[in-house]
Parts: structure tokens; C-alpha cells; sequence
């Protein structure tokens, strides 16, 4: 429902607490729904708010039907991107325009339980040492369903097992964080949906705490834009690339061990078979794993000359 503000002629100037980003694209059909119950849950909380609704150059009448809400919502400001940059973009772009202490990350498409985002921004007050707060759905739905499940347990343990966190959901689309620890990782973000996932890998990789609430996920309203092979391939690279900036010691060390061992034994089977001799695959895979080794103290003492600088 509509708020109707009782606050004094400079509360408008007052910066909110809570900047909540959400990006819509080709949304039309339930935007306003979602812009409604968005901030009827904020107008019922104790919290300040400002609610960054960016258009990322929808080709149907999203923007319009925003424009037209606009002014019925005194904490809805409408941006509106002249070409599509992704749904990474939208939020890295609305992070840094935010003017909240707390930043919401939520999507458009009714699949998330966003009356639930006063109680998100509460854990936060309530506990200083946690930086982060994210939505755990409690079962996955979408299209291609059955490959979508067995593909991100799959990312989630290499995540987990690079960070050495379990991480119950690794691309939940809702959460709530600390702007101002977010943003030297936001140059990070890709421009696509795995900007969900470099924020929870960069907050775990440089021990900032990150609490899971469970939440339930419902069916998405309108036509999902995401692509399996596409999406699934960006997600893996993304878990890779980020503990590779983080820890790449994480990545490499572990291939130039294996390479090492197996040259090993390989060398001890050749001499006892030929001695004084050498074949050319047992050198390979002694100077490879020897090369990698190399390339992991390398990659290492970059990250710690860069995070020391």
C-alpha cells in the first residue's frame, strides 16, 4: 500500500538506513506487486529505507508501469539504464548509488519472500560481528530443475571446499549487507546473475561472517532469463576466479602436488623397469607440476603484496 509520510519537511534529506536494490527487467505483469508488498514490510518496520528500483532497459512497459507508481510511494526512486548491462551491473551500480548503511540485494519476479527483509536488516543490528545475512532457499525451482540441482551442489561444494565454509546457498538472490564492507569488492562483480555469487565468496574469502536464514523460494512470475549451460559455465569460472584472487594457493598448489606425486612415481616405476631411463611423459609431468608449483608462490605473493599495499 501507498505510505503517506508524517515526517518533517527534511526527513526526504535525511539519509535512510536501509537502501534496498532491485533490478527489473521485463517485469511488467508484477513489478508493482512487488514494489507494494516491499514496502508495506518496510513502513511496518522501525527502519528508514529507500527502495532503488532500476530498469535495465526492459523491452515491455516495466519502466512505465514504475514511472506511474513512482510518485504513490514516497521511498520508491526509479533509475532507468538506456541498455541492458545485466543483473551484476544493476546491483553494483545500485550499491554504490545507495545511501543506506545496509544494502538488500532482492529480485523482482515474486519468487522470494520479501516481507522478510525488516528481519534481515534486525539480524544485522543485532549482531555487530555479522557483515552479512542471506536467504537459504530450503528447495530449488525454475526451469531445467533437474539439471540446475545436481549442477550448483556441485559448485556449492567446490565453493565450500575452496573456502572452507559450508555454504548452504551460494546464489540466493535475497540478502542483506554492510555497504561500506562491500565496497571494495564491487569492482568484482561480473554483470551477470553470478554477481551473487562473488559477493558471498568475497565476504567468506576475507573472513567476514556471513549468516543463512532459510527462507522459502516460491515459482518465479513471468519468463526466467536464465540460460543452464550459459549460466551454470559462468558460475563455476566466477568460484574459480574469485578464491584464485583470494587464495590461489587453494587452486594451484593441490594440481602441482598431484603433478609432482604422480611424476614421482611414475620416475621410481621407469627406473625399476629401465634404469637410467627416463621417458619423455615422466619429464613432462615432473616439470609441469614443477611450472604450476611455481606459478601458485607466484600467484600467492601478488595477493599478499596487494592485500599489504
Amino acid at each position: 500500500m501507498p505510505h503517506t509520510p508524517d515526517d518533517g519537511p527534511g526527513a526526504a534529506e535525511a539519509a535512510p538506513h536501509v537502501s534496498i536494490v532491485l533490478p527489473c527487467y521485463n517485469e511488467q505483469d508484477h513489478v508493482v506487486k512487488e514494489v507494494e508488498r516491499i514496502c508495506a514490510a518496510m513502513d511496518a518496520s522501525d527502519h528508514t529505507y529507500e527502495l532503488l528500483a532500476i530498469d535495465d532497459a526492459s523491452t515491455d512497459d516495466t519502466l512505465a508501469r514504475l514511472r506511474e507508481v513512482e510518485p504513490l510511494f514516497d521511498h520508491l526512486h526509479v533509475v532507468a539504464f538506456p541498455h541492458n548491462g545485466g543483473a551484476g551491473t544493476v546491483r553494483r551500480i545500485g550499491t554504490q548509488r545507495a545511501r543506506g548503511e545496509i544494502v538488500v540485494w532482492t529480485d523482482a519476479d515474486m519468487t522470494y519472500p520479501n516481507e522478510r527483509i525488516p528481519e534481515f536488516v534486525d539480524l544485522l543490528a543485532a549482531q555487530p560481528h555479522i557483515d552479512q545475512v542471506v536467504g537459504a532457499r530450503a528447495q530449488e525451482a525454475g526451469s531445467h530443475r533437474f539439471l540446475r540441482v545436481p549442477a550448483k551442489w556441485l559448485i556449492r561444494k567446490v565453493a565450500e571446499r575452496l573456502t572452507n565454509t559450508r555454504i548452504p546457498d551460494l546464489n540466493s538472490g535475497l540478502r542483506a549487507f554492510r555497504r561500506e564492507v562491500s565496497l571494495p569488492y564491487l569492482r568484482l562483480l561480473p554483470p551477470g546473475f553470478s554477481c551473487v555469487t562473488t559477493i558471498t565468496l568475497a565476504f567468506l574469502s576475507n573472513q567476514h561472517p556471513v549468516q543463512y536464514v532459510p527462507i522459502d523460494y516460491a515459482k518465479r512470475s513471468g519468463t526466467s532469463k536464465f540460460h543452464f549451460v550459459r549460466d551454470a559455465y559462468r558460475y563455476i569460472l566466477q568460484v574459480l576466479r574469485m578464491v584464485m584472487y583470494f587464495n590461489p594457493l587453494k587452486v594451484l598448489m593441490p594440481i602441482a602436488l598431484w603433478l609432482l606425486g604422480i611424476g614421482a612415481a611414475k620416475f621410481v616405476f621407469d627406473q625399476v623397469r629401465t634404469p637410467l631411463y627416463i621417458p619423455n611423459n615422466t619429464i613432462m609431468l615432473l616439470t609441469s607440476g614443477l611450472i604450476v608449483g611455481a606459478l601458485a608462490l607466484l600467484a600467492d605473493l601478488i595477493v599478499r603484496s596487494r592485500d599489504g599495499a
